[in-house]
C-alpha cells in the first residue's frame, strides 16, 4: 500500500460533492467499511481529485474508471536579498503603483513562514483587498496580518505554518518582504533586505517538513486558487516525469493559468548536467539561477605566509590565531585511507582534533570535522565550485590546485599550521552567470520547448529566517545559532525573484494574462554571459530578469488555453483526458506543434549532421503605444543558421491589435550534442522585444 494521487480534472458546473463522489470510488473499489480508512484527503474546491492509500491493483483499476485523467504515486520532493535587486536595476526608487501593488496577493507554497519577522510586519497596510476569499488557518500560537494575510499547513507532522527551516520564510520576503534596513548575516551582506514588491500581501501554504510530498503540494494549489491569489511562487522542483498530468506542479499551475494565476517554479538544483530541468510545463514560468556582482570569499593564511583564497559564509573570526593543521587520514581509526581522507561519517576521531584545523578531501567532511569537535576545517571543494554555503565553525572549501598547495605545506612544515580568516565580501565582475548547480535544459519531457524561462539571482542571497532553524542547513542542527536573515542559494531563491516581478508587473496590468505577465518578463530580459555558460539557453532561457522594462514591454506573446490543450494533443495527449482536465470539449481535431505554440522563444531539435528547415509562426499583441512600428533584426548573426523573418515590419494602429510573423531558420548540418542560437529583436524607438531562437541536437 502507498499513497496515490487520483486526477479527475475540473469541478464539475452541476451542484456536486467531491468527497462523497470520492469515497463513493473507494467504495465501489474495496468495500463500504474499509473506504474511509483509505481516503487521506480530497481536492475540492479548485479542481477534483483525492489522495488514498492504494495497492498498485487498485490503483490500475482506478485508472480504467471514466471520471479519473491519470493515478500516479504520491512522491516526495526537496525544496530546490540586500544586493540581488540592485543588481537587476530595480532600486528602491523604482517606479510603483503603491496602492494597487497593494492589491495584489502572492500566494508561496514552501516550508512555512515565520510570522513575526519585519518581513511581514503589517504596519501601513490596510484590510485585505476584498477579492481575497481565504483564512488564516495557521494552527497553533499563528497568528496573521494584513501583510500575512494566510495561512495553511499540511503535513501531517506539522502543528502550525510556522516554519521550521528558514527556506519558506526566505522565499517570501525575497518575493513580496517589507524593507527591513540594517539586515545582515553577523554583518555580513548588509543593508536593505526587502522583496520585489513590499506592498504586496502574502499567503503561506506550508507543504514541507523536510520533504515536500505531491498529495500536500496539490492540496495547497486547491486551496491558493480558490483563496484568490494573483500569483503562486513554488520553489520545489519536481522529479523528471514523462506525462505532464502525472505531476503534481503542473496539474496545479495548469488550474491556476485558467483562473489567471501565473505560476513560477524553480529549475532545480541537478546542474550542471543536461536534462536535469525541473517544472517545466509551459503555462507556468521556470526559473534558473543566477549570481550577482556581490560574492562571499575567505582566506586561508599558512604558518608560512602564504594566503589561499577559499569561498564560505564564514563570520567567525580567530583573531589571528594560528592552528595546527591535521589531515582527515591521521585522524581517524576503523575506517579506509579513502573514508579517512574524505572525513566520511564516523571517521573523524574527536580525542585527535580538539583545537586543530581538519583537512578533509570531500566537501561534505566539514560535518564530521564539526561535530568532533574540530577548531575549524578545510575542505576541497567536491559540491559545487562557484557557490558559498553558511558553516557551522570556521571553514573554507578551497579549489583543486589551492587544496593540493596545503597538502604540499604540511608535508614540508613542522608543525603545519594555519588560520582561517573571516568571510569577506568581492566583486564579481563576469556577473551574471548561471552558477553549476542550476539545472540545465533542453527538457527532454517536450523536446522542442526552452526551459528554463529565464533567469534571476539565486547564488548567495540574503533574505528572512526561522529564527528556531539552524543557519547552517537541517544537516546541522548541532549549530545553535539563531538569526532574523541569513544567505541561501538555489533555483529556489531564484524562483521567488520571478514571483515578485510577476506581482509588480500585475500591480500595472491587472488585467493581462498569465502568458502576457511571463512574455513581458522573457522578452525583456538581459542576455546572459556566454564564456561562462557554453550551454547557451539552456542554462539561463532567454536571460535574467530586468524588472522594470518588464511593466512596459511593447509587444507580448498570448497563449490561450485553447493552444496549450492543441499542443497537447499533438504531444498525444487523447481528448477524453483533456476534456476532463479543462473543462472544454476537446476533440483534438486540431494540432499545434510545440514549436508553433505562440511562445516568447523558438526551440527545435535538429538530428545531428543533417541539413534542416525549420519555421516558426508567432503571433504579438501590442501593449506599448497605439500607434507604433516595429523592425526586426537578428542578433547575433550566426555562421551555422541562417535566418529570416516575414514580415520584417509590423506597424501597428491600436493597443491590443495583433500581428502575426514567420521565422525560418535553416543550416547545413550541426555537430552531434552542439547548440547553436541567436535571438529576433523586434524593436521601435522605445521598446526592444527580444525572443530567443535556438537549435540543437542533444540526445536524452
Amino acid at each position: 500500500m502507498q499513497v496515490y494521487i487520483v486526477y479527475m480534472g475540473t469541478l464539475p458546473e452541476i451542484e456536486y460533492s467531491p468527497p462523497s463522489h470520492h469515497l463513493s470510488m473507494l467504495q465501489k473499489l474495496v468495500g463500504t467499511n474499509a473506504a474511509s480508512n483509505l481516503l487521506i484527503r480530497s481536492y475540492k474546491r479548485s479542481f477534483n481529485g483525492f489522495a488514498a492509500n492504494l495497492s498498485q491493483a487498485e490503483s490500475q483499476k482506478l485508472q480504467n474508471m471514466k471520471e479519473v485523467v491519470s493515478v500516479f504515486p504520491s512522491k516526495s520532493h526537496e525544496l530546490t536579498t540586500t544586493r540581488s535587486w540592485d543588481f537587476v536595476g530595480f532600486g528602491e526608487r523604482a517606479k510603483r503603483e503603491s496602492v494597487k501593488e497593494s492589491d495584489v496577493i502572492v500566494g508561496v507554497i514552501d516550508s512555512g513562514i515565520w510570522p513575526e519577522s519585519e518581513s511581514f510586519d503589517d504596519k501601513g497596510f490596510g484590510p485585505p483587498p476584498k477579492k481575497w476569499k481565504g483564512s488564516c488557518k495557521g494552527g497553533l500560537n499563528f497568528t496573521c496580518n494584513n501583510k500575512l494575510i494566510g495561512a495553511r499547513f499540511y503535513n501531517k507532522f506539522s502543528e502550525s505554518a510556522r516554519d521550521e527551516e528558514g527556506h519558506g520564510t526566505h522565499t517570501a520576503s525575497t518575493a513580496a518582504g517589507n524593507a527591513v534596513q540594517a539586515a545582515s548575516f553577523y554583518g555580513l551582506a548588509q543593508g536593505t533586505a526587502r522583496g520585489g514588491v513590499p506592498s504586496a500581501r502574502i499567503a503561506a501554504y506550508k507543504v514541507c517538513f523536510k520533504r515536500c510530498n505531491d498529495v500536500d503540494i496539490l492540496a495547497a494549489f486547491d486551496d491558493a486558487i480558490a483563496d484568490g491569489v494573483d500569483v503562486i511562487s513554488i520553489s520545489i522542483s519536481v522529479d523528471y516525469v514523462s506525462n505532464l498530468l502525472n505531476a503534481s506542479v503542473a496539474i496545479g499551475s495548469f488550474h491556476a493559468m485558467l483562473r489567471g494565476i501565473i505560476t513560477a517554479g524553480s529549475a532545480g538544483n541537478n546542474g550542471p548536467e543536461q536534462g536535469s530541468v525541473a517544472n517545466v510545463s509551459p503555462w507556468m514560468i521556470t526559473v534558473a539561477a543566477s549570481a550577482t556582482d556581490r560574492r562571499f570569499i575567505d582566506r586561508v593564511v599558512l604558518g608560512n605566509g602564504k594566503a589561499l583564497t577559499g569561498i564560505s559564509v564564514n563570520p567567525f573570526n580567530l583573531n589571528g590565531t594560528k592552528f595546527p593543521i591535521v589531515y582527515g587520514q591521521t585522524v581517524s581509526r576503523n575506517c579506509s585511507q579513502a573514508e579517512a581522507g574524505f572525513c566520511s561519517s564516523g571517521c573523524v576521531d574527536s580525542d585527535l582534533v580538539k583545537g586543530k584545523i581538519v583537512l578533509c578531501d570531500d566537501f561534505l567532511g566539514y560535518r564530521e570535522a564539526y561535530l568532533a569537535g574540530a577548531i575549524g576545517a578545510i575542505v576541497q571543494n567536491t559540491l559545487f565550485p562557484d557557490s558559498a554555503f553558511v558553516f557551522p565553525f570556521p571553514a573554507s572549501s578551497l579549489g583543486f590546485e589551492d587544496y593540493k598547495s596545503i597538502k604540499s605545506y604540511m608535508e614540508s612544515a613542522e608543525p603545519p599550521q594555519a588560520e582561517i580568516l573571516r568571510t569577506e565580501e568581492t566583486v564579481d565582475r563576469e556577473a551574471p552567470y548561471v552558477p553549476s548547480f542550476s539545472s540545465r535544459g533542453p527538457s527532454f519531457v517536450i523536446q522542442n520547448l526552452l526551459k528554463p524561462d529565464v533567469s534571476a539571482p539565486g547564488l548567495e542571497i540574503l533574505a528572512a529566517f526561522s529564527p528556531v532553524a539552524s543557519p547552517s542547513s537541517l544537516l546541522n542542527p548541532e549549530d545553535k545559532r539563531r538569526v532574523r536573515y541569513s544567505v541561501m542559494s538555489g533555483t529556489s531563491m531564484a524562483c521567488p525573484h520571478v514571483a515578485g516581478v510577476a506581482a509588480y508587473v500585475k500591480s500595472f496590468h491587472p488585467d493581462w494574462s498569465p502568458s502576457a505577465i511571463k512574455s513581458a518578463i522573457m522578452t525583456t530580459a538581459t542576455p546572459m554571459n556566454l564564456k561562462k555558460n557554453p550551454e547557451q539557453e539552456f542554462a539561463y532561457g532567454s536571460g535574467q530578469i530586468s524588472p522594470t522594462k518588464a511593466s512596459d514591454p511593447g509587444l507580448v506573446y498570448e497563449v490561450e488555453t485553447e493552444d496549450y490543450l492543441k499542443m497537447l494533443c499533438a504531444e498525444g495527449f487523447d481528448s477524453t483526458s483533456l476534456t476532463k482536465t479543462s473543462g472544454q470539449n476537446v476533440t483534438c481535431s486540431e494540432r499545434t506543434e510545440v514549436k508553433n505554440l505562440n511562445y516568447p522563444t523558438m526551440t527545435t531539435f535538429v538530428s545531428a549532421l543533417d541539413p534542416f528547415n525549420v519555421t516558426f509562426k508567432r503571433t504579438v499583441t501590442n501593449v506599448g503605444f497605439p500607434n507604433s512600428t516595429y523592425k526586426a533584426s537578428v542578433v547575433p548573426l550566426q555562421p551555422e543558421i541562417q535566418i529570416s523573418i516575414e514580415p520584417e515590419i509590423l506597424r501597428f494602429g491600436f493597443l491590443k491589435e495583433k500581428k502575426t510573423f514567420v521565422v525560418t531558420i535553416s543550416g547545413k548540418e550541426l555537430k552531434d550534442g552542439s547548440i547553436v542560437s541567436s535571438s529576433v529583436v523586434w524593436s521601435d524607438a522605445s521598446h526592444s522585444v527580444r525572443s530567443p531562437i535556438v537549435a540543437y541536437s542533444i540526445q536524452p
